[in-house]
């Protein structure tokens, strides 16, 4: 199908909700991809910090047709080998000793806000449900995940959201102690802001609030759907903190590219749920774990890619640093960790993320003036080095 036929074929049969680039990809292999057209793109933004091994990783690809002849899908009624495996992969590598599987980041989010508000009405009675967030924080689009995500533009037009969520500013953990009351049953917050422009909040921001949450009684619940499964150059971005949350959610890089969600937490808050309280049909499926399963051992073998994203995010934080210096005056700030960086302008760079394109990169942009980049943790030097010629080429045409 060529690209004006799918441009015909998207605006007549899928609802519009995404503002897609003029490309349909066909293939992808590692770092790059190729539209029907045959062009060939260095592939910045990892379908949204999800193909962290890159397109069609061979291990990946290999326990998905294994899994596919054997067992595509069967009813948590049963238990599921591949399941089991990656829940102990998971509960062997963080603070976490349960896990709960569903088929996406959002809903993660929704299975922690119900976790957290079961085991807190359990301990301390029916009004303890409110739960503290930051404002400029993304968590999802469902009700839950939406009232809980600290945007209003993002609400807009879906309002009543649902009652109980307070919104603080990212950052200060004084205004998260202020805003603390017996009615409070968790603290959500992001390590790393993502979608709101990769912003990073100040050292010692994080362990303050762990602080905070265990003298309060209150749960800590990290969303590591974006910073987690090796994006940051450790397995999860609380490694980088000394603190362990106490519930976590996590998508995105888990699958490697297969839809699939995890909701970790300690054994003392995962007791509150019985059978029953909570569920999913697709949620922990063979096909999806097996992905998972093999995206672990991946990323775990020798921490040869962990360690390969440490290097290359800091050889990319370089560049762009670089860049910025050179375009200062358009450029704010460059902030990232691993790969996961963001450059902000100071106009809105949609006009920078076409011209990428048209030169063969794909790159992102949060926030509508934040160049965002995402790439699979398996880019090399040469890679980011195309890029960055790319990039700054891109922004010469704004000056």
């Amino acid at each position: 199908m060529d690209i004006k036929r799918a441009l015909e074929d998207s605006e007549h049969y899928l609802m519009q909700t995404y503002g897609r680039m003029p490309v349909m990809l066909i293939k992808g292999r590692g770092i790059k991809v190729w539209g029907s057209d045959g062009t060939e793109y260095l592939d910045f933004v990892g379908g949204v910090a999800t193909n962290v091994l890159g397109h069609c990783y061979p291990k990946v690809v290999v326990a998905l047709q294994k899994q596919a002849q054997r067992l595509i899908h069967v009813s948590n009624w049963y238990h599921i080998e591949p399941q089991l495996k990656l829940a102990k992969l998971l509960v062997q590598n963080s603070f976490a000793d349960k896990v709960f599987f569903c088929n996406s980041g959002t809903e993660a989010v929704e299975g922690a806000i119900k976790l957290a508000r079961k085991y807190a009405t359990g301990l301390k009675g029916g009004k303890c449900t409110g739960i503290i967030t930051a404002l400029n924080s993304f968590h999802g689009r469902t009700m839950g995940a939406l009232s809980a995500t600290g945007q209003e533009k993002l609400r807009k037009g879906f309002e009543p959201a649902l009652p109980g969520f307070i919104h603080v500013p990212f950052g200060d953990a004084k205004a998260i102690e202020e805003a603390i009351t017996p009615d409070t049953c968790a603290v959500l917050l992001e390590p790393i802001q993502g979608e709101s422009g990769v912003r990073i909040p100040p050292p010692g921001y994080l362990r303050e609030v762990r602080r905070i949450c265990s003298d309060a009684g209150v749960l800590l619940i990290l969303d590591e759907i974006q910073t987690g499964m090796g994006r940051t150059g450790k397995l999860f971005a609380y490694e980088h903190t000394g603190i362990t949350p106490d519930i976590m959610t996590l998508a995105k890089g888990l699958g490697a590219g297969m839809p699939i969600g995890a909701m970790l937490a300690t054994d003392k808050v995962a007791s509150a749920f019985s059978p029953g309280d909570h569920g999913s049909t697709f949620g922990g499926n063979p096909l999806a774990t097996a992905a998972g399963v093999a995206t672990m051992e991946s990323l775990l073998e020798g921490g040869f890619i962990l360690d390969q994203c440490r290097r290359m995010g800091a050889h990319l934080l370089k560049r762009m640093e670089e860049i910025a210096k050179k375009h200062s005056d358009i450029t704010v700030e460059t902030r990232g960790s691993g790969l996961l960086v963001g450059l902000e302008l100071n106009r809105e760079c949609a006009p920078v993320i076409s011209a990428c394109l048209e030169r063969g990169l794909l790159v992102n942009c949060a926030a509508g003036k934040v160049i965002r980049l995402m790439p699979p943790l398996i880019v090399q030097e040469e890679d980011i080095d195309k890029a960055m010629d790319i990039l700054d080429e891109a922004l010469s045409r704004l000056n």
